[in-house]
């Protein structure tokens, strides 16, 4: 049987993204695929665990959006399977559950997803989480010379490109430091709101949601393949303490970074 998409009607931030949606509530997978398909995604249902683990070998979608508590396979045994098959092993998976209990976020966390939205979700969240996981996948699975097209959304105008690159190489140098959007700009060649609207095009986020969630991923990186202490972290991500920065990771992530060091 050929897996059609629900096609997108519109364009949009995350046009032409093939998104499988794995959750037995169907109200939910009504709700996001409504969201999702106007965002302009190609969308792909999965009624349970197996089914979604069956289907996305078949689709190699962009980016897989999960329920954790389903029939059949749960999230996690279905995201095992996944992170065990080098089909699928590669596809950024988000759990999306109502499942908030620390234990679950980790062990949702361990089992090789990307991320953990709860439920009842906010749809910018989900989008904008979507657009750094899909980007970033882009970024990543491509040399240098590569990378630049792809990790753009199609149709940017060129010199949105330029800017965004230019002020994507600066912060990432300078993951230390909080630059203001003008002084960010000035050190680009352009203004303030030019800068904003280059981001927006690009890669659907403010520039200062696409610098948070770069420094939360370095986090979970240093966390994960470093002993660099907590602190030392902190400090080389741009926090002034230990607190805001186990606050910032707590908010993102469900837990506090010495959780998820353990």
């Amino acid at each position: 049987m050929i897996l059609k998409p629900l096609h997108p009607a519109i364009t949009g931030p995350l046009s032409g993204q093939r998104i499988l949606v794995v959750d037995d509530a169907e109200e939910d997978r009504i709700l996001l695929s409504d969201f999702l398909v106007r965002q302009g995604a190609r969308l792909y249902i999965g009624r349970d665990g197996q089914d979604g683990y069956r289907k996305a070998q078949t689709i190699r979608p962009d980016v897989i959006l999960m329920d954790i508590r389903m029939p059949v396979y749960d999230g996690l045994t279905s995201c095992r399977l996944l992170k065990a098959n080098p089909i699928t092993r590669a596809i950024p998976l988000i759990f999306l559950s109502a499942a908030t209990a620390v234990e679950e976020r980790i062990s949702g966390l361990t089992a090789g997803a990307v991320d953990y939205i709860t439920k009842p979700f906010d749809f910018e969240e989900v989008r904008l989480r979507l657009c750094i996981h899909l980007r970033s996948r882009s970024h990543e699975d491509l040399p240098p010379s590569e990378n630049t097209a792809t990790y753009i959304t199609p149709g940017s105008n060129t010199f949105d490109v330029v800017l965004f690159q230019a002020a994507r190489r600066l912060m990432l140098e300078k993951l230390d430091q909080t630059l203001s959007l003008t002084a960010l700009a000035s050190a680009v060649g352009t203004n303030a709101r030019r800068l904003s609207t280059a981001f927006k095009n690009c890669v659907g986020v403010t520039v200062f949601d696409f610098l948070r969630e770069e420094r939360m991923k370095e986090a979970r990186r240093l966390l994960s393949d470093t002993t660099l202490d907590i602190g030392a972290i902190a400090l080389a991500l741009g926090y002034s303490n230990t607190a805001n920065f186990s606050t910032a990771f707590r908010d993102r992530f469900g837990m506090p970074p010495s959780q998820f060091r353990r």
